[in-house]
């Protein structure tokens, strides 16, 4: 979920979420699970679906709300893995959210270091951008619901996406829309209004405009939230609730397909770390 700066405000700091969902009885000991160090940017923009899979998968999720006062670690240092999450804030927003710089610095570490990471919605803008993309708000006004998206040819031999099928729908709920990706970046998924919905840098670093973690009543809390600023750019948020909630069986599927897949990539990193296939740019070639 993003929105530009002119659309949203920074969200007052409230108590930290539940934790992650607990494991399932056939999870690894706590003691061998790789830890995903999840940043989350504001209430109501959490793991979601995603997160509820990646814990049954065997992952540990270390939440971080710097929102409501958590600070950012300054390295990946003891995670696995980085799952950065969307919020209403833009990429560039460093002061409304301090704690961005902090946040593009992990990236870039995971990236450099090849450790596994996901970027959803901001986390994809902030991603791109930390690696030399670029992002824009989008001038068409926000793009909403449940949109159909299109397979690639890179996507035959991508780890996460080598199963989502042609015309898959996926929710979508932002206002800024990357323009350009990083240099090396493998794009995997366009769509007919959003180019660029799916990339990834080196073997292990993806970036995912959409949001697989989502269902129908999460969009449901940012329509009533976000729905009249919605509706004044010329979209429909209703209709973006309802379409949601018809495609929730898909989304469970395919999506929750995706999440596991990505639970296997952090797995295998986790027992044996190897060089990456593709390299990304180097750190002095980087954003600050």
């Amino acid at each position: 979920m993003t929105t530009s700066a002119h659309h949203s405000t920074a969200p007052a700091p409230v108590p930290a979420p539940a934790p992650a969902p607990a494991m399932t009885e056939t999870a690894a000991a706590p003691e061998e699970r790789p830890r995903v160090l999840v940043i989350q940017h504001e209430d109501g923009v959490g793991p979601g679906m995603l997160g509820a899979e990646l814990a049954a998968a065997g992952l540990e999720l270390r939440l971080v709300h710097p929102w409501a006062g958590d600070e950012v670690p300054g390295t990946l240092a003891g995670h696995g893995a980085l799952l950065v999450l969307g919020g209403s804030i833009g990429h560039g927003d460093d002061g409304v959210a301090p704690w961005l710089p902090a946040v593009r610095a992990l990236i870039r570490e995971a990236a450099a270091d090849g450790v596994p990471l996901l970027g959803i919605c901001l986390g994809a803008q902030l991603t791109a951008c930390a690696l030399g993309g670029a992002t824009a708000a989008r001038a068409r006004g926000p793009e909403v619901g449940a949109v159909p998206l299109r397979r690639l040819p890179a996507a035959d031999d991508d780890p996460l996406f080598a199963a989502v099928p042609d015309g898959v729908p996926a929710a979508q709920w932002h206002w800024d829309e990357i323009t350009e990706l990083p240099p090396g970046a493998v794009p995997l998924i366009s769509g007919d209004d959003c180019p660029h919905q799916a990339f990834r840098v080196g073997e292990r670093a993806w970036g995912v405009q959409f949001h697989p973690e989502v269902l129908g009543e999460d969009v449901a809390r940012w329509a009533v939230l976000n729905g009249a600023a919605v509706a004044r750019a010329g979209g429909d948020p209703d209709a973006a609730v309802a379409s949601v909630g018809a495609a929730e069986p898909v989304l469970r599927e395919v999506w929750g397909r995706a999440a596991r897949a990505w639970a296997r990539v952090v797995h295998t990193h986790h027992t044996r770390p190897g060089p990456l296939g593709t390299a990304p740019p180097p750190r002095s070639t980087l954003l600050s």
